[in-house]
């Protein structure tokens, strides 16, 4: 049924990314969405398929391939989530003949902007819909003809989002930071610096920035040659930019938050996934940082695009994810003896719980975590939480 030059090289495109998950060459959330992306749309121009369950199985197998390669990498599998999602209502919206334009999101901003429309009007495809027929014995590739194009326009609008998504995020950011405010964030997220940025063009306000020590360093080629690494302070990276661009910027020590706390209006942070139950796993220390919050009554803002959301829990951990740095950051085999009586952990991430967090600011709007499984339902098909 498939055409063996065509399948095999989708299926190298398909192991070539996940060679550079497992071996950190593709890093961070939003960068490794975008590569999904584009080799899921490599997969599918390649494919032949006479049905839906036939592209979705394809689709299926690319996606459990890369997911295994880089389990702790939550944006993989939602991509292909968010795609596999895609297919179904292009397919539908196809056999019925017309698009179905889907109802508006409910947001906390709505209160806020009444009036002002988040989202652009649905643009009609241009391909005329109701002729796809499965399984045509007359011409079998007949309906991956008809489908294609329109999957092709509805991974476009999806890889449109992502390269945008810090735009949307922080197109009101000036309705969350107001004038002389202390905010207060913890490491470098370019989903918070852009969203700071932004919010500095209508505000005047400080920001504390914590130093973050050690932070997880994005490995490079070199690093797997010469299986070395070292410690960096992501918060004085963040320090230095929010600096640049005018902000009136504090750099403190990890250990100066708490005493710092009741002097901070809000709490503004990054997240590296958030779960179906409104928790999420974010840079090691954001526990601690929540934690001080709660305790003043300060609120946690978290700024993270859609494609974060998966529909997993928390399966590993209280307090943290099992993915782990090299602990030589923390305690380094100078200190002689010291490191033969500990054991060392240096996690990347930790869990925040729901109950930390006020609301969740997206390239959708605004949300409490209590929302969060209702935005799940809207992005997800059901059938998809387990790939």
């Amino acid at each position: 049924m498939v055409s063996e030059p065509r399948s095999s090289a989708a299926s190298r495109s398909v192991e070539v990314l996940a060679s550079k998950l497992r071996r950190r060459q593709v890093v961070g959330s939003r960068t490794a969405a975008l590569e999904t992306l584009l080799v899921l749309r490599q997969v599918i121009s390649k494919a032949r398929f006479s049905n839906l369950e036939q592209l979705v199985a394809i689709i299926r197998d690319a996606g459990r391939r890369l997911v295994a390669a880089q389990p702790k990498e939550h944006s993989v599998g939602n991509t292909v989530r968010k795609v596999l999602h895609h297919i179904r209502e292009e397919f539908h919206a196809a056999t019925r003949g017309s698009v179905v334009a889907k109802p508006a999101s409910f947001s906390i901003s709505k209160f806020v902007l009444q009036g002002q429309p988040r989202k652009q009007a649905v643009v009609p495809k241009s391909e005329s819909r109701g002729t796809l027929r499965e399984n045509d014995p007359d011409d079998p590739d007949s309906f991956a003809r008809g489908l294609k194009p329109v999957l092709m326009e509805a991974i476009q609008d999806v890889l449109d989002e992502l390269e945008t998504v810090y735009d949307n995020i922080s197109k009101n950011a000036k309705d969350h930071i107001h004038s002389d405010e202390i905010i207060l964030t913890l490491g470098m997220s370019k989903t918070v610096e852009q969203f700071l940025k932004s919010a500095a063009h209508a505000r005047n306000y400080s920001v504390i920035v914590a130093e973050t020590a050690p932070s997880f360093v994005q490995p490079s080629p070199s690093y797997f040659d010469h299986a070395q690494s070292s410690c960096r302070y992501d918060g004085r990276e963040m320090a230095k930019s929010l600096s640049s661009a005018g902000i009136s910027t504090f750099l403190v020590p990890d250990s100066s938050i708490f005493a710092l706390m009741s002097r901070v209006n809000k709490v503004i942070l990054g997240a590296h996934v958030i779960l179906a139950n409104g928790g999420m796993f974010a840079i090691s220390g954001s526990l601690m940082v929540a934690t001080a919050a709660k305790a003043h009554s300060t609120p946690v803002v978290v700024c993270a695009g859609q494609f974060k959301l998966t529909p997993l829990w928390n399966l590993y951990h209280e307090y943290g994810a099992h993915d782990f740095g090299n602990p030589s950051d923390v305690l380094g085999f100078e200190n002689g003896d010291l490191v033969d009586k500990v054991d060392v952990v240096n996690p990347y991430y930790d869990y925040v719980q729901p109950e930390l967090v006020v609301a969740y600011i997206t390239n959708d709007g605004d949300h409490p975590p209590s929302s969060i499984y209702r935005l799940l339902k809207e992005t997800y098909d059901d059938e998809d939480n387990e790939l």
